[in-house]
């Protein structure tokens, strides 16, 4: 259906209004899991501060998963989606992969191996990109550092909005804030960082096919 410019703006607006609802339950469910730990990217090392670090193996904090979004007609009972490439059910699945993915990605461990990390992002990646992610975890640098200081990463994350989406295929664009912690020999090393996460429409399941630093917070 080809919109004209006021109905171009209409839809706009009720997409605001759809995802705000949307957003203020990720508020919400970002403070009940404000007690877990965050983590550290397995491609680099935040800066160091606090107390001495612990070592094991780190544990995957629950993903927060977004309710369907309350706010999905407008005025005369038109319902949004059907100018949206994917459905009200398709946003709620591909925010739970999204919030998955940011969890297994950051939440690392020296004693575990590219296989079992690889083992981990199963389901929630395109086969393409886990490949590249296995590479990032195994770089000779990367990997000899988390081995040597014997980190240990967990995070937490949180969809802060929506950025863009398309079709051919259906894909959406979240902006994600990521907290992270890293313990070691060293003392625990903090950060927060946003990032934007691709997941696209593979059958009927969401995979992250791209993730990229949007923003590094204080350190």
């Amino acid at each position: 259906m080809e919109l004209n410019t006021g109905q171009q703006r209409l839809l706009f607006a009720v997409v605001v209004v759809a995802l705000a609802g949307l957003g203020f339950w990720l508020v919400s469910g970002r403070t009940h899991e404000s007690a877990s730990p965050p983590a550290v990217s397995p491609s680099g090392t935040p800066t160091a501060s606090g107390t001495p670090a612990a070592t094991g193996t780190a544990s995957v904090p629950p993903a927060t998963v977004p309710p369907p979004a309350s706010a999905s007609t407008v005025a005369g009972g038109a319902d949004i989606y059907q100018w949206l490439p994917f459905t009200q059910a398709d946003l709620t699945a591909a925010a739970k992969t999204t919030l998955a993915f940011a969890a297994v990605w950051d939440t690392t461990s020296y004693t575990e191996s590219g296989t079992a990390y690889a083992a981990k992002l199963a389901g929630l990646v395109t086969t393409q990109y886990v490949a590249t992610l296995v590479y990032d975890y195994g770089t000779s640098g990367v990997a000899g550092q988390r081995l040597s200081e014997k980190q240990v990463s967990t995070g937490t994350a949180t969809i802060d909005s929506i950025t863009s989406f398309g079709a051919s295929p259906t894909s959406i664009t979240f902006a994600v804030s990521i907290a992270q912690q890293v313990t070691s020999t060293k003392p625990t090393a903090t950060s927060d960082g946003v990032y934007s996460i691709t997941v696209e429409q593979d059958g009927g399941n969401w995979l992250v096919d791209n993730m990229e630093l949007s923003s590094l917070g204080n350190q």
